[in-house]
This record gives structure tokens, sequence and C-alpha cells, in this order.
């Protein structure tokens, strides 16, 4: 049988030899008119904006600070970056405080608004913990950026500084190694560099670092401020959530508003366009029922150790994390009208040494039983 394209070469008029090349080399001959400039736009901006649409961005990024004023609740860090923004200039930078408070937030948006969309991705070197940051990055990669010279100016006619930023997120998981080996890039090269250093413990990053850096540390962030976020983006996303919801939210959050957002979008995805509760929000953050905490409670009072186990073991079988029953147990016991300041001191000296011991991967079942019988053998001193 005669393949479709030679049938249809047979029956068409020969239109000479290019005609008969193109078909042996297996090109297609188009008979569609050319596009016109104006369709062929229409066309590209119609694939670009099909492109846009296709692709979902976490919201945490979506409503991170564009600039920064912005950025929510850091008065005094705002304050100071804006006078530096105004005369082109940054001092070297330490950022510290709790997560989710906007520390790398600030800094990238402040760098934006130093070099404009153009020059931020040639004039900023980012490093966080997911890249290796042992001494030899930093003798290598930061000290190459380093040396670099900067040129280029702003298309908006804006003074750009002449130097560039390094940001070392969470440097305070940087080997001590690497921190001293970064001072002297720091005073060779603060010509052409500025460093920003941000981590959520201060103590771990060693003094000469410390000293050479302006520090600004981070507060949590007010529940009134977490709770207008929170409503502003629901607002934007049509989530439906109620303002006891919004309130739960930001209590399991703990002030970390870049948790608050992505557990929203969460309980958003799994409603699938039904109000968010409080129930699913629960589920979503992975809290512990207040029921299963008084459940607990009962059992330590009852004086019965087997009782006492049962209760642990079904926490441990549903998948509850023991340092989150460690933190709830710490405001439940704090809050308790019932006990006295020694028995509260004991309990949460108890918590202190098992939080501890979690973190350095004890068995959990074993840790729980060791914190409910101490709290069990305080419960039922006042029987």
């Amino acid at each position: 049988m005669l393949s479709k394209e030679l049938f249809f070469f047979c029956l068409a008029p020969r239109q000479g030899e290019v005609t008969m090349q193109a078909f042996l080399k297996g090109t297609s001959i188009s008979t569609k008119p050319p596009l016109t400039k104006d369709r062929g736009v229409a066309a590209t901006a119609g694939s670009s904006g099909e492109n846009k649409k296709a692709k979902p961005v976490p919201w945490v990024e979506k409503y991170r600070p564009k600039c920064v004023d912005e950025v929510a609740f850091q008065d005094e860090v705002v304050a100071v970056l804006k006078k530096s923004l105004e005369g082109a200039d940054l001092p070297n930078l330490l950022f510290y405080g709790p997560p989710g408070t906007g520390k790398t937030s600030t800094i990238l948006a402040a760098a934006r608004e130093l070099f404009g969309p153009e020059l931020f991705r040639l004039r900023v070197l980012e490093l966080n913990a997911s890249d290796e940051r042992g001494i030899q990055v930093v003798r290598e990669k930061v000290k190459n950026f380093a040396q670099l010279t900067v040129s280029g100016s702003r298309s908006d006619g804006k003074p750009c500084p002449p130097f560039k930023i390094v940001i070392l997120d969470e440097a305070d998981s940087m080997t001590s190694a690497a921190q001293a080996a970064l001072r002297r890039t720091m005073e060779k090269e603060s010509k052409t560099t500025r460093f920003c250093l941000i981590c959520n413990y201060v103590s771990r990053i060693i003094e000469p670092l410390t000293s050479r850096c302006s520090k600004f540390r981070f507060k949590p962030l007010s529940d009134k401020i977490q709770r207008q976020r929170l409503l502003d983006i629901a607002d934007k996303e049509h989530v439906k959530i109620s303002n006891e919801g919004v309130s739960y939210l930001v209590q399991v959050s703990e002030g970390d508003l870049r948790k608050a957002i992505t557990f929203l979008q969460s309980a958003t995805r799994l409603t699938g366009g039904k109000e968010v509760t409080e129930k699913v929000i629960t589920d979503i953050a992975g809290v512990v029922p207040a029921e299963t905490i008084d459940g607990v409670f009962a059992a330590c009072q009852s004086g019965s150790f087997d009782k006492l186990e049962a209760v642990v073991k079904d926490l441990i079988d549903e998948g509850h994390a023991a340092t989150q029953l460690v933190n709830q147990l710490h405001d439940v016991i704090v809050e308790n009208d019932n006990l006295s300041d020694k028995q509260k001191s004991i309990i949460t000296e108890k918590l202190a040494e098992v939080d501890k011991c979690l973190a350095d991967g004890a068995d959990e079942h074993l840790q729980l039983i060791s914190l409910c019988a101490t709290v069990m053998q305080q419960l039922t001193q006042n029987c």
C-alpha cells in the first residue's frame, strides 16, 4: 500500500526539483498562510499566560514582602534599613530570632530595593542550610564571589551601590572553622561586599563575627499582626475561615507566620473550598487534641500504672509526636491552679529533661512513660 504522503504526492502536479528534494528529506510543506506579526505576538502572549496559570506558587513565596515597608512588626530593623537604603549603603548585618519572623524576607526585600530586578541575581549570593557550608565553601565559593568587581547601573536611573551582598542563611549551623575562615574575607573584601548572617541562635555565632556586624533581633509576631495578615491572604485566595479558626491558627503556629500560612494553604487544599475549621487545622498542624491531654491527666490522677501505660501506648499508636505532647503539657502544667509551685517546678524540670533526651534521639515510648510517671507521682500527692 502507498503511504499517505506518497499518495498525495502522486496526485499533486510536479513543482520542480526543489519540491522533490524536500519530499525525499521528509520535510512537510505547509499550506497555511504565514502568521502576521500581530497574530504571532498574540499567540506568544496567550501561551505565556497559560504557562503562568499552570504554575502554582506556595503562598509563603507568593505573599513574601516585596519591599522593606511590607515587613510586619519589625519596626526598628525596618527604620535602620530604610535609612541605609536612602544612602545606598549597608553595614554587615546579623539577623537573629525565632523562625518565621521575616529575617530572610527582610534582607531579600532590601536587596531588591538596592539593586533592582535586573542586577539582583548578579549582586546577591544566597547560601542556606541545604548547601554545603564547610570551610572549603567559604574559601572557594564565598571568597570568589566576594572578589568579583561590580559593574552595571540600574535601568530606572536610581543610584546603585558599588557592592555585592552575601546572605548566609541559618549561619548558626556553620562549623566553627568555617565561621573563623569568614572573618578575614569580611575584612578584606569590605570595599566590594557586604555580608548578612541569619540565624535562630546568636549564641552559636563566634564572637569575632558578631563584633563585625550590626545585630538586629527579630521578635515573634504578635497575634494581632498574624491574624491581620492571615485574614488578608484568606480574602485574596477566597478561603472560607471564621475568626475563631484564624485565632486557633495563630495559636498553633506560635508566632511563626510562615508556619501559619503553610497550615492555611494545606487546610484549604484539604477541605476543597469548604470552610476551614479548627478540627481541620488540628489535623494539619499535628496538634494533640485537648481531649487526649485530658485523658493523660485522668490516667495520671488514677494512680494506676497500667492505665497510664495504655494511654501512652495509644498516644504512640495514633502517631502523635512526643515533642508536641511535651510542649502542650508544659502549657497545661504551668496554667494548672491545682498544683503547687513545688509540684510545677518538679514536673517542668522533668519536661526539660525529656525534651533534651528526645532531641538526642531517645525512645519516645520510654520517655513519655517516664514523664507521665513523674506527673502521676506529683498529682497523687494531693489525694
